[in-house]
């Protein structure tokens, strides 16, 4: 990572902004627990059999960074909410089940074998086949189980944002960007799977192109955007505050999933938690790659588009092609806009009207999402 982030947070604030988000962490994560425990309830009524679908959302949920609903709580304290108010919590715990429903979906779709250092869902499924011996396709029972779990976490989070109440009742502005974000987010999906099936078939600057609507629809929105601007939302922004939010967030959010194609590529999988060169062999049509197949050598591009996508892979593939996309450019490119994206939003933080704790809150959030190695 370039060290040009703008983003420093004021340390004479930093004490109390890490209290009060750790306190507000600890309440999506109690939050999350209890909400489970309702649910286990319900199921165990149904058959012993299905406590395993909570048990699959309870591992998934219970790490991660909660940067979805830590952007929620700061958006919502900068419309004038309160630190102790219910709303960001359950809007919290929502936008933490929405995003457990992504990630299996995501790691059925792509065919990972790991998330966060541990197996994924499917496999944990797959696994629980082969352990009793059941019959059948152990690869198949995981992958549908895998597929209703993520369903049942679609559900749970839409349950949970309705229990919020009025000010997230129909016609709200905190409905209308919670409707939004799941509606863009799995057109996002969409076209990141469509992108890997039509392959070389597109022009290296269309694929450029198409390669920035996903980062932008995948990710980016429901990432960031939509998460502050929900907490704004439901604080009682105004249009113009909620325009200058997505102002900052939005291109934050960018940069955040640029560095996320970084690391798939280029990351430490000790830190990371996936295997080296993942996204290489998912036949992930990233940013870096179009950048790659724009500007490297002939050589360079019979590679990418022979060997892109190859689940077999081995270690020397994926040298070879991080290679091809280093010599190309691609990566010193993607860094750059990274950089520009990051710069962007620290402008735009600057103009919003916020006090010194939520500005540097969302400043030291703004730092952690571009500067990650994870």
């Amino acid at each position: 990572m370039t060290d040009r982030t703008p983003f420093v947070e004021d340390a004479s604030v930093a004490q109390l902004i890490a209290d009060e988000q750790n306190a507000y962490r600890a309440q999506v994560t109690q939050g999350l627990d209890l909400f489970l425990k309702r649910q286990q309830a319900i199921l165990g009524d149904i058959a012993d059999d299905a406590l395993e679908l909570t048990a699959a959302i309870g591992r998934l949920t219970s790490g991660g960074k909660r940067l979805r609903a830590s952007l929620c709580y700061w958006g919502f304290r900068g419309a004038g909410g309160s630190s102790d108010a219910r709303d960001p919590v359950l809007a919290g715990v929502a936008l933490e089940l929405f995003q457990a429903a992504a990630l299996i979906h995501d790691d059925v779709i792509d065919r990972s074998d790991t998330r966060r250092g541990s197996p994924s869902v499917h496999r944990q499924f797959g696994t629980l086949h082969e352990r009793n011996r059941w019959h059948l396709s152990s690869d198949r029972f995981g992958v549908s189980a895998a597929v209703l779990t993520g369903d049942m976490c679609l559900s749970f989070s839409e349950e949970q944002f309705s229990d919020i109440g009025p000010s997230a009742a129909s016609g709200t502005a905190a409905r209308s960007i919670f409707n939004r974000m799941r509606t863009e987010v799995m057109a996002g999906q969409y076209l990141d799977l469509l992108e890997e099936a039509v392959g070389p078939d597109r022009t290296p600057d269309d694929a450029a192109a198409r390669a920035l609507r996903i980062v932008r629809y995948k990710s980016a929105k429901y990432s960031i955007e939509h998460p502050l601007g929900l907490g704004g939302a439901l604080g009682g922004a105004d249009a113009a505050q909620l325009a200058g939010y997505s102002a900052f967030s939005l291109p934050l959010g960018e940069a955040f999933q640029l560095r996320d194609d970084v690391l798939g590529v280029f990351g430490d999988p000790a830190v990371t938690g996936k295997p080296a060169g993942d996204d290489l062999r998912e036949g992930k049509r990233t940013l870096l790659i179009a950048k790659a197949l724009q500007n490297g050598s002939t050589r360079d591009q019979e590679l990418i588009n022979s060997t892109l996508g190859q689940a077999d892979l081995d270690d020397e593939g994926v040298s070879r092609l991080r290679d091809a996309i280093a010599s190309s450019g691609a990566l010193n490119a993607v860094e750059s806009l990274i950089a520009e994206h990051s710069e962007a939003a620290a402008l735009a933080l600057g103009r919003l009207e916020l006090d010194e704790v939520c500005r540097s809150a969302l400043s030291g959030l703004a730092t952690a999402a571009v500067s990650r190695s994870a």
